[in-house]
C-alpha cells in the first residue's frame, strides 16, 4: 500500500466526525509507518548512483545509504548515518517540507509517487528514541575552550552538537523559558510533539552542553560580556520571532494579533480566546498553523485570506490538505486593505479582489488589485501571518553589520560577521526558512568556529567536501 493511500484510510473516519471530535481525532492519528510498511517503502528506493534526493536536501543527508541500511534491518547504523549531517532528525523528519526538497527531487516522483523519505527517516529516529538508543554515541574528550551560543533553535542546536562532539564546552543562552526557539513556540504541538524536541535536547545535554533559559542577550547581558566571561567565540542564532505588519489602517485595534505572537502565547500555555469568527492573512505554513490552532482554541469559523492562487502558496501541500479536512476555507486572490473597528476593537476587515499580473524571474506573478472590488468580512479576530523578521537586540553593544533586510551580515561561506570572534546563522541570517536550512548553517558555523579557535584558515579546502 502506498503511503498516501495508507494515510487516507487512517484519516477517513476523522473527516466524517463533527468539528471538535474531528480535530481531536486528527491530533491522535499516528502518521508514522509500522515496520512492514517502512520496509516495503524502503524497497522502492532505486539506490541511484548520483542521487538527486541528496542534493535536494538542504542538509545533504546520505539518503540512499540510510535507506539501504534500513532495508538490511540495520536501524541503528542507519540512524548514525543520518546523524552525520543532521543534528535533529526527529524534528526535521516531521516539519521539513520534503515535497519541495528531497522527495521533490526523487527520481521515482517523475512517473509516480516519490519514495516517502521523510517518513522513513521518522521511522528510524522514532525507533531509536523508543529503544533509548539515541544517546549511546560518546563525545570527545573535553577541550579548554568555551563557545557561547545565543538561541536554542535549530541552528544553535546544530552548532552545540557538532562542537560538543569535538570536545568544546558549549553554553546555550535562551531568552524564552522553554527550549527549541521557534520549534517550540512557533510550531503547534500537534505537528511537533514536545517530547520529540526534548529528546533532541537530551542528546545535547548528554554531551555536556549547558543550557541557560530566561537570559536575553543584548538586554540581560551583551555579547561583549560573553567575551569578557572567557568565551572564545559567540554564535548568534536568535531566530526570527518578530512579526512583519500588514501596514494597513486599523492594525493596532484590539482583536488583531500577529501570527508568531499568537502561536508563542498558545505554545507557552496562555489561555487565548479569539472569538467565533477568525480571519488569518497569509499563505505559508505559519498561516496554516495559526488557522488550525484557532480551531483548537475554540473558534468556530476560521478562514484564510491569500492574495495569490493555490499554485503560489508556499505552505506544504500536506498542510493545506489537512487544513481543508478540518473545515478551514481559503479565500484566494484577496488581500486586506483596512481593518475597521468600534470603540477601539475590530469589527470587520475590508478586502479587495486581486488578479495575477506580470511574473518575475522566478516565475512568481505579482498580485494586482482589481479596482472597485472591495468587500467586507465580519471578524472577531484578525491574525496577520505574512512573514517574520529578526530582532537585532542580540547584537547590541557591538557594531555588528546588518543587511538591508534586517538580518545579520555574514560571510556566506563561513558565517563569520564583521567581528572575527562572532558568527551568526539560521533565520537570523537567512530570514524565515526551514529547520533543515538552519541546521545546515549550524554545521557550517561549527566548522568555522572550530577553525577560528584553532587558528586555521576558515575557507581552505572544505566546502566541496561538505556538499558530498
Amino acid at each position: 500500500m502506498k503511503p498516501k493511500e495508507r494515510l487516507a484510510i487512517m484519516r477517513q473516519k476523522a473527516v466524517e466526525l463533527p468539528p471538535a471530535e474531528r480535530i481531536k481525532n486528527f491530533d491522535e492519528v499516528t502518521l508514522n509507518f509500522d515496520e512492514k510498511t517502512a520496509m516495503l517503502e524502503a524497497e522502492r528506493c532505486l539506490q541511484c548512483k548520483k542521487p538527486k534526493c541528496r542534493t535536494g536536501c538542504p542538509i545533504h543527508n546520505n539518503i540512499p545509504e540510510f535507506i539501504r541500511l534500513l532495508r538490511e534491518g540495520k536501524i541503528e547504523e542507519a540512524y548514525w548515518v543520518i546523524r552525520e549531517t543532521s543534528t535533529m532528525p526527529a524534528v526535521c523528519s516531521r516539519v521539513c517540507p520534503h515535497e519541495f526538497q528531497c522527495e521533490g527531487s526523487c527520481i521515482r516522483g517523475k512517473k509516480g509517487e516519490p519514495v516517502a523519505i521523510g517518513m522513513l527517516e521518522r521511522y528510524i529516529v522514532d525507533w531509536m528514541v523508543l529503544h533509548n538508543m539515541n544517546m549511546t554515541k560518546s563525545c570527545a574528550l573535553p577541550k579548554e575552550e568555551r563557545v557561547a551560543i545565543v538561541g536554542s533553535g535549530p541552528a544553535g542546536m546544530a552548532v552545540a552538537y557538532y562542537l560538543a562532539h569535538e570536545g568544546y564546552h558549549c553554553t546555550i543562552f535562551e531568552a524564552l523559558p522553554v527550549l527549541g526557539g521557534m520549534l517550540t513556540v512557533g510550531i503547534p504541538a500537534y505537528r511537533l510533539p514536545r517530547h520529540i524536541i526534548n529528546a533532541e535536547f537530551d542528546a545535547l545535554k548528554h554531551c555536556g552542553v549547558e543550557i541557560i533559559n530566561n537570559i536575553k542577550i543584548g538586554i540581560d547581558k551583551t555579547i561583549d560580556d560573553l567575551r569578557q566571561e572567557g568565551f572564545k567565540a559567540v554564535f548568534l542564532s536568535p531566530g526570527a520571532h518578530a512579526s512583519r505588519k500588514l501596514g494597513i489602517e486599523g492594525e493596532n485595534l484590539e482583536g488583531v494579533i500577529h501570527g508568531v505572537d499568537y502561536l508563542r502565547d498558545v505554545n507557552l500555555g496562555k489561555d487565548i480566546h479569539l472569538g467565533k469568527e477568525v480571519v488569518v492573512v497569509g499563505g505559508g505554513n505559519v498561516a496554516i498553523d495559526v488557522a488550525r490552532t484557532a480551531l483548537r482554541t475554540g473558534s468556530d469559523k476560521v478562514f484564510i485570506l491569500y492574495r495569490r492562487t493555490m499554485a503560489e502558496m508556499p505552505a506544504a501541500k500536506a498542510e493545506i490538505h489537512h487544513l481543508r479536512e478540518e473545515g478551514v476555507n481559503i479565500e484566494f486572490l484577496a488581500a486586506p486593505v483596512e481593518i475597521h473597528g468600534v470603540n477601539g476593537r475590530l469589527s470587520k476587515i475590508e478586502c479587495i479582489r486581486m488578479r495575477l499580473g506580470e511574473c518575475d524571474a522566478s516565475g512568481r506573478c505579482r498580485p494586482v488589485p482589481i479596482e472597485g472590488s472591495n468587500f467586507m468580512i465580519k471578524a472577531d479576530a484578525v491574525i496577520p501571518a505574512v512573514s517574520q523578521k529578526v530582532d537585532p537586540t542580540a547584537g547590541a553593544g557591538e557594531n555588528v553589520a546588518m543587511t538591508k533586510w534586517g538580518t545579520f551580515d555574514v560571510d556566506p561561506d563561513t558565517l563569520q560577521t564583521n567581528i572575527e570572534w562572532l558568527f551568526a546563522g539560521g533565520d537570523a541570517v537567512l530570514g524565515p526558512q526551514t529547520a533543515a536550512k538552519a541546521v545546515h548553517q549550524g554545521r557550517m558555523a561549527a566548522e568555522s568556529i572550530k577553525r577560528f579557535i584553532e587558528g586555521r584558515d576558515l575557507h581552505a579546502g572544505r566546502f566541496d567536501s561538505e556538499e558530498q
